[in-house]
Order: structure tokens, then sequence, then C-alpha cells
């Protein structure tokens, strides 16, 4: 039973198989006999699970199972605490209604990586940083979401799912760990209390 965490860098999608235009897992991962474990759009970043066992895969990937994946999203325009509000409670996005969510402001994460190539800087825009937590994941599910309350995400990284986070894994972009048997218990057994994914 194999576990193995991943930070996905900008731009890397998730298959292993060529792709005609855009890294693929294996410019990364040389470890066969693994598979993504839930997906990550080639435009976002951070942590990817990787794993050989079905149960692993089914424990981070099927709704059902409420595992909480947090997001940092960068996102175009000024501060809106009703907008928050709306993430927070869930909202229409035309094919499905989202479930109600943990959604905050954040200050801009000064330790976070820089990302190759970086967002287009536009001095009269302002941005500023959400933190959104999910037990769902539908395909670009959190940028549907703030661009459905006006505020288009520019840069979003995955920080954590379930108890495990990027920062502890100590990764940067497009490195991989193999976690242990500790954590592959954690995460067979994970109740849904969270820390932040912050280092303190």
């Amino acid at each position: 039973m194999t576990l193995l965490a991943l930070n996905k860098p900008f731009g890397t999608i998730c298959q292993f198989s060529p792709h005609p235009t855009r890294p693929s897992l294996a410019a990364w991962i040389d470890r066969p006999g693994v598979y993504p474990a839930g997906r990550l759009d080639a435009d976002s970043e951070g942590l990817l699970l990787l794993t050989d066992d079905g149960r692993i895969q089914a424990r981070i990937a099927e709704p059902e199972r409420k595992l909480p994946k947090t997001y940092w999203a960068q996102v175009e325009g000024a501060f809106d605490p009703r907008a928050i509000a709306t993430l927070r409670d869930g909202l229409d996005l035309g094919d499905f209604i989202t479930q109600p969510c943990e959604a905050r402001e954040i200050a801009p994460p000064d330790h976070l990586w820089t990302r190759d190539p970086p967002i287009r800087y536009r001095a009269n825009i302002p941005t500023h940083w959400l933190e959104i937590t999910l037990t769902e994941g539908k395909n670009r599910q959190v940028r549907r979401m703030t661009a459905a309350v006006g505020k288009p995400t520019l840069r979003l990284v995955r920080v954590a799912i379930g108890p495990i986070n990027v920062f502890d894994q100590q990764l940067a972009p497009g490195q991989w760990r193999e976690l242990g048997a500790e954590v592959l218990q954690q995460m067979l057994t994970f109740s849904g209390q969270r820390r932040s994914p912050r280092p303190r």
C-alpha cells in the first residue's frame, strides 16, 4: 500500500500519459503503479496524492467520504464580506448547488512558492486571498464559485487534503515524497478535524 504526496506545478496535467502541449505527472514522478487520488486541474497548483490502493483512492476522491480539501485562492477585486458569506452558504452554479463550505479572507501568504509563470499584475485592479475548504470537489469548482460571486480566481493552490498539508511535507513544486504507514492510517480514519495548513 503506497501513498505519495506531490506538489503539482502549475501547468501539469493529472495524467501519466503524454500530452501534446503540457507536462504530465511523468515529468515529476518515476514511480510505477501509482495513480492520482482525485484530480487537480492543470492551471492549479499544490498538493496531489497518488496511490496504488483502491481504499485510499476512494477515501480521498469519493465525495460521500466528506474529506476536506483546503485551497488558497488569489482572487480579483476588493474584499467583499457578502461574497464570503455567499461562498459559505452555498450557491447555484447552474448544473449543481454547492454545499456549505468554510471560506475566509487570509493575508497574502508570503511563504508560498513563486508561480512559474507569475500571474499578470495589473496595478489598477486589487486582489486578495481566500482560504476555502470543501468536502466536495467537482470540476473547477473553486474557480466557478469565486467567479459566481464576481471574484475571478487568478491563482489557485491546494494546500491540504484531510490531515496532510503541503507545508508539513516541505515540498517544492515538482517534488514528491512517499508517506509512511502512520499517515496512511490517519488518512483512512480521518474524522474531519483539521488544523490550519499555515505553518507555525
